[in-house]
């Protein structure tokens, strides 16, 4: 489309994605399946459409966490819940955040229907070759409830756009730590929130930060320069035309109906102030308290 609906788009779903990060009925969810604490919680919770998939693949998929941080919740947590009983509960949960956050009249009236099936179709319709996380996500069952169908379709939808993100990253030669701090020295996140909860510890980042300099990127100071904005642009604006097709599939007056629709929604959910702000996804505009220690959100534009 070209016409930057792809972006407009995740920045309302974005938010309503991040519930399974940041609602406090995801992380009892998790400790209900006996799973311990955040993070095997996070990574069993996102990474259960993959199936017991092993530590390596989630790093892969998840592109910016240290190897070391994915191994200590990954293989182990499929050892307390089976992804099919991590997949019941993430619905389960998403649920009760939903409804919580949007009150159950929003939550089960006819525009969460309409927004939830033009967004399922925008998802189903969704190309995933090389799209791992999309994939699997796509690959599940429609949830019956409409408000429940509404946010596993966004969530396939923001994988999605993820798995292309991490495709331009790679194709830009920007690894893992070289991609957070790019993110940060253009003002999307907090460098320390990134490295410190991606588990990377400071030797790793001034090497990424070396390597953008070579490539005269960043400044000195820590700011990008001219051609590292070009280049943050470049990868912002390469992610969203990744991101089209499924939009291009709905339409564009369907997807900006969807738009429309969901608009009240993430004001609904901002107003939660579950969302902090600095978030690693990416979303500036959010301005919230600060991250709870041991935060993560998701991928967004920024895989992380």
């Amino acid at each position: 489309m070209g016409d930057g609906l792809a972006r407009a788009l995740w920045e309302r779903y974005e938010p309503v994605h991040d519930l399974v990060y940041f609602a406090p009925e995801a992380r009892r969810a998790a400790d209900g399946l006996g799973l311990r604490g955040f993070w095997m919680g996070y990574f069993a919770l996102r990474a259960a459409p993959l199936g017991p998939v092993p530590a390596p693949v989630v790093t892969s998929c998840f592109y910016v966490f240290h190897p070391d941080r994915v191994g200590r919740a990954l293989p182990d947590a499929w050892a307390y819940a089976a992804p099919a009983d991590v997949l019941a509960a993430r619905e389960e949960a998403m649920d009760a955040a939903l409804t919580r956050a949007l009150g159950p009249d929003a939550a089960t009236g006819g525009l969460m229907a309409e927004a939830a099936d033009l967004a399922w179709e925008a998802a189903a319709a969704a190309d995933t070759a090389g799209r791992v996380l999309g994939a699997a996500n796509q690959a599940l069952d429609r949830p019956r409830q409409a408000h429940v169908r509404l946010w596993q379709a966004l969530t396939t939808l923001r994988e999605h756009r993820g798995d292309g993100h991490v495709a331009v990253l790679v194709a830009q030669g920007l690894g893992p730590v070289d991609a957070m701090v790019l993110k940060s020295a253009a003002g999307e996140s907090d460098a320390t929130l990134l490295r410190e909860t991606r588990k990377w510890d400071e030797t790793a980042w001034r090497a990424a930060e070396d390597r953008l300099r070579a490539r005269g990127w960043l400044e000195e100071d820590g700011t990008l320069t001219a051609a590292g904005a070009a280049g943050h642009a470049e990868v912002e604006a390469l992610t969203d035309a990744a991101a089209e097709q499924p939009w291009t599939a709905l339409g564009a007056d369907r997807s900006a109906r969807l738009a429309d629709l969901l608009e009240p929604l993430v004001t609904a959910v901002l107003g939660t102030g579950l969302i902090p702000s600095g978030n690693p996804v990416g979303l500036t505009g959010v301005r919230r308290a600060s991250p709870p220690a041991g935060t993560a959100g998701g991928t967004g534009t920024g895989r992380g």
